[in-house]
């Protein structure tokens, strides 16, 4: 069972990533592996939701050492026999009546995907393939696999859990995006802040001849010789700029005795 170590994940449907010949396409998908018996059986749960909204879930177990055991679901199929080729493959083959019916094939891709390839027949005993490629789950919701595989029947807990997870998501997105809001806020206050710090350090570093008063408007001024003065004159109340090399703005000095850009 070390082989089955790379497997033992929660992984969440890539439906883009999807190809699906039989079956219904699901909107969404979650596959979890599972290690159960201390270590000598796993355990496959999966969920899934379809383009209507549908919520379905499914459970089994299995061996992977090649043996031939029976399967829970008669229905579906008598027996099961799972194998870990390699340390990337797991191996699943469902007979009924001695004849195969569905092989599965979980491989772990080398970027870390899940990919599950299902190869079987349909009622008309038409050959189909399903391939199905998963990432490990980094969100909390947990939705799953395709029409096709094993065993999966719509059940009250399964729409129960739909429900619930569906409103959790909707409530956890809702609180990140307000922290997202408030995370571009502080931003944006912080970059006014910085501009306000950097204007008044040019300022103070300015010529002054007489005493700024909190609230009034002043207007700023490059010199010919590189350096700033403060003026109580306006631009267009000079012919020209004036005696300076160029007018840089209009500024206030506010309570915090920091200076804002105005107009």
């Amino acid at each position: 069972m070390v082989q089955a170590y790379h497997f033992l994940a929660s992984w969440q449907l890539f439906p883009e990533k999807c190809d699906f010949q039989y079956g219904v396409t699901p909107k969404s998908g979650y596959f979890k592996i599972e290690s159960i018996r201390n270590g000598h059986a796993l355990n496959i749960s999966m969920n899934w939701v379809s383009m209507d909204n549908e919520a379905f879930y499914s459970q089994y177990e299995l061996v992977p050492d090649g043996t031939v055991r029976p399967f829970d679901n008669p229905d579906l199929a008598d027996s099961i026999c799972a194998s870990l080729p390699n340390a990337s493959t797991l191996q699943t083959l469902l007979y009924k009546q001695e004849e195969e019916i569905l092989a599965i094939t979980h491989e772990i891709l080398p970027n870390g995907y899940l990919k599950i390839t299902q190869k079987g027949k349909n009622k008309e005993s038409a050959p189909f393939v399903n391939v199905e490629v998963y990432h490990k789950q980094m969100s909390v919701l947990p939705y799953a696999s395709s029409v096709g595989s094993v065993a999966i029947r719509p059940t009250r807990e399964g729409v129960i859990k739909h429900k619930a997870l569906s409103a959790m998501e909707e409530q956890t997105n809702m609180q990140l995006d307000q922290i997202r809001q408030q995370i571009e806020l502080l931003a944006r206050q912080a970059q006014e802040i910085r501009k306000r710090k950097e204007l008044s350090l040019m300022i103070y570093e300015a010529k002054l001849s007489f005493k700024p008063q909190i609230g009034h408007t002043y207007h700023l001024y490059e010199k010919k010789d590189g350096t700033h003065m403060l003026s109580l004159v306006a631009p267009h109340e000079w012919s020209g700029n004036g005696p300076f090399k160029q007018f840089v703005s209009s500024v206030r000095l506010l309570a915090d005795h920091t200076w804002v850009e105005i107009g």
